[in-house]
């Protein structure tokens, strides 16, 4: 009997092991925390570390997927490559997929911030909270503005990410930790979506489509090296892994630049798997439209998670449950409706809780190329080295420095180079530092 026991017990050890820490599971007794600011990572975040290889002071990356409702914390390993170590479910993020432009939009910011201990707020009314650094110089340059847009506790969002207090408790001890260990930023990526081939071609008629591609430059220079990439900004754009930096401010003209040659050829064998994807996707969606959904319409996929809350707690769903792909015509039918809800008309004619169309859908159709592959002309990236020089670049999106730098590498390389190294180090203000130190990031991508 005692061995049926122990053998039962196993069984459940071993089930939980499997389980993935997100909204449902990341489970701590607030009441029994005495110091929020300098609480432990649990032990089996630790554990799971030690199993990467990751020492428990080296850098983190955030990257917030929005149509997802995901924040992933990315750590640097031993060989410096970064890779997940958690996924949280965003409890609630207000607006809709999309950059925030102006204060009061409800929008959560999305491109490429720098995240210094001074974006840390101990002393949050949302429990622990991290400042986005919204407004970069990016935003700067378009316009774009709007003030305390956090990552915090409490779920409930105007404008932020918002989570659990249980996560963001773990989530400010990942970035302290990082700090602590000699990491002078952290890059937050806030992306609408996993930048694949089939999440860029269902949104192809987003009117933030174009914006998204820019966005998508740096998401690939990650994906390809599994390291933050060096992001700049000049003519209004982001600029990513650029061998000159732009020293001209946001809206001055590029510099000629081109990526490092490394990069190039493993950038290049990256976009065209993606090519042959993303012509697959087009046949796929082709006729069809993705319905993105309004804020109320993905509070009311999740409303049961209200019961026995206190008014403040408002969870939202993710686009994923709440949108839908349609057909033209059904599209346009319903995109009618809330026109004619918008300008009066019986409420018995839409949904109730859609709002108005959104801006940049026509109602009479998209106009479509005729084939996949003329789409694909229309909507593809510049792959070439030459047209690479000229898109945006970014590097954790820098406040103050127009110049960021990587410290504590060594120049040693290999197929795809990286430093062997850790930690990476981007510096958030200029600072004297070695000669060694100021050794650019695209150098590290060529044989000393």
């Amino acid at each position: 009997m005692r061995l049926k026991h122990i053998a039962f017990a196993l069984l459940v050890a071993t089930a939980l092991t499997g389980c993935n820490d997100t909204l449902d599971t990341a489970k701590i007794d607030l009441s029994t925390v005495k110091n929020k600011v300098e609480q432990p990572l649990p032990a089996t975040v630790l554990a799971d570390m030690q199993k990467k290889d990751m020492p428990r002071q080296s850098p983190i990356m955030i990257r917030i997927l929005k149509e997802e409702g995901k924040l992933e914390i990315w750590k640097a390993k031993a060989d410096n490559r970064f890779d997940v170590i958690k996924s949280y479910d965003i409890c609630a993020w207000s607006g809709k997929l999309g950059p925030k432009i102006k204060e009061g939009d409800r929008q959560a910011p999305e491109g490429f911030y720098n995240l210094t201990p001074a974006h840390l707020n101990p002393n949050s009314k949302y429990y622990l909270a991290i400042n986005t650094g919204f407004p970069n110089r990016y935003d700067q340059a378009n316009g774009r503005y709007g003030t305390n847009l956090m990552i915090h506790g409490a779920c409930s969002s105007s404008g932020c990410y918002s989570m659990t207090d249980e996560q963001v408790l773990e989530i400010y001890a990942f970035a302290r930790d990082a700090f602590k260990g000699g990491q002078t930023s952290v890059q937050l990526e806030a992306l609408p979506f996993r930048m694949t081939a089939e999440n860029m071609a269902r949104h192809r008629d987003n009117p933030n489509y174009d914006f998204w591609k820019m966005l998508k430059v740096g998401y690939d220079n990650f994906e390809v090296t599994k390291r933050p990439p060096d992001v700049g900004f000049c003519e209004k754009k982001y600029v990513f892994n650029q061998q000159t930096n732009p020293t001209g401010g946001a809206a001055g003209a590029c510099p000629s630049s081109a990526t490092p040659p490394a990069l190039v050829s493993a950038l290049s064998s990256y976009d065209k798997t993606y090519d042959v994807a993303y012509k697959s996707a087009l046949d796929k969606f082709d006729g069809k439209v993705w319905y993105e959904p309004s804020e109320a319409e993905r509070k009311a996929v999740v409303a049961g998670k209200r019961k026995g809350r206190e008014l403040a707690y408002a969870p939202t769903g993710t686009s994923l449950e709440a949108g839908k792909l349609m057909s033209e015509a059904d599209f346009k039918s319903l995109m009618e409706k809330k026109m004619a809800a918008a300008n009066g008309a019986p409420a018995n004619t839409v949904l109730a809780s859609a709002g108005p169309m959104p801006a940049g859908y026509a109602t009479s159709g998209t106009p479509r190329a005729a084939s996949a592959a003329e789409r694909m002309k229309q909507d593809r990236l510049p792959m070439t080295a030459s047209a690479t020089a000229s898109i945006p670049s970014s590097a954790p999106a820098i406040a103050a420095a127009s110049t960021p730098t990587i410290a504590t590498a060594q120049g040693k390389t290999i197929a795809v180079p990286v430093p062997e190294q850790n930690p990476l180090a981007y510096a958030a203000v200029p600072q004297p530092v070695s000669e060694e130190a100021k050794k650019p990031f695209w150098k590290f991508w060529a044989k000393d």
